[in-house]
């Protein structure tokens, strides 16, 4: 009888560490869906190289949103995003969206750079000024053939 018992109390704290971690798995990452208090914006890309489903969109360097979809534009050939936003963050028409990086080695996120206008997006609108992913490789490749051509000469 004693072993049931401590079967039951094994398992029944086993189920509360898979709930405990389920729920900050859903809380941390967004993947829980959306809530009444945030909409959806979009924006066109030329690359979004680095960003997936589930990426953070930031302000000033808060979270504030999450990539929800992505998608290839079969008639202008760019990637289009749909992120999300809280319903609080009234967001000006003029501002920009551009893929950052977090650093040398880490990875890529969305990045809103607010405007000045006086009016705001409003739900399912479409951030018009975007600029993309930039590649690490092509810049240093950029780099590695231009060197010689900023040299200046020496007169003797």
């Amino acid at each position: 009888m004693s072993e049931n018992k401590a079967e039951i109390l094994v398992g029944g704290a086993v189920l509360a560490v898979a709930a405990g971690f389920l729920y900050y798995l859903t809380s941390t990452t967004g993947i829980g869906g959306q809530g009444a208090d945030s909409y959806e914006l979009t924006a066109s890309f030329r690359s979004i190289q680095g960003v997936s489903v589930g990426t953070d969109v930031m302000m000033a360097g808060v979270k504030v949103g999450t990539v929800t979809s992505l998608e290839l534009n079969p008639q202008t050939f760019r990637a289009d995003a749909r992120f999300s936003v809280p319903q609080e963050l009234e967001l000006p028409d003029d501002s920009a969206i551009l893929i950052s990086s977090e650093g040398l080695l880490g990875g890529n996120f969305v990045e809103i750079v607010p405007g000045g206008s006086p009016f705001n997006l409003e739900p399912g609108a479409e951030i018009e000024d975007t600029q993309g992913a930039v590649s690490l490789v092509t810049l240093l490749m950029k780099f590695a053939a231009g060197g010689g051509e900023g040299e200046s000469e020496t007169v003797e």
